[in-house]
């Protein structure tokens, strides 16, 4: 149920923001600029709006949209009931899951923390 919710939430965005590209394009380009401007992807000279600011509302936009609101669903973690298995990257770049570093009967333990 929640998929199909979430189908319906992110179709009816990229069909409406679709019909406002066409419908208003200098409008939804200062839109989409502003929303660059939260991510730093326009800080970049060599990387445009030329080269992004299309991308959004397309088919592949939806897809990646539906994969990450959906991958999340399975990331919800609630007590008394199994860890979810998050996939994890090392520094050295190669993809895991959480639970693969769990040994035996010992307890996996994480620690979050920063560097400054």
């Amino acid at each position: 149920l929640q998929k199909t919710l979430i189908l319906l939430q992110v179709t009816l965005s990229v069909v409406v923001g679709k019909t406002l590209m066409i419908l208003f394009p200098n409008t939804m380009k200062r839109y989409i600029l502003k929303m660059g401007e939260k991510s730093r992807m326009n800080k970049n000279p060599k990387f445009s709006y030329e080269n992004w600011g299309p991308t959004f509302f397309s088919f592949k936009y939806l897809l990646f949209v539906l994969k990450v609101k959906w991958k999340r669903l399975e990331d919800e973690a609630f007590e008394g009931h199994p860890a979810p298995n998050t996939p994890v990257v090392t520094l050295s770049g190669e993809v895991h899951h959480l639970l693969d570093f769990m040994g035996d009967n010992r307890p996996l333990i994480l620690n979050f923390g920063s560097c400054t």
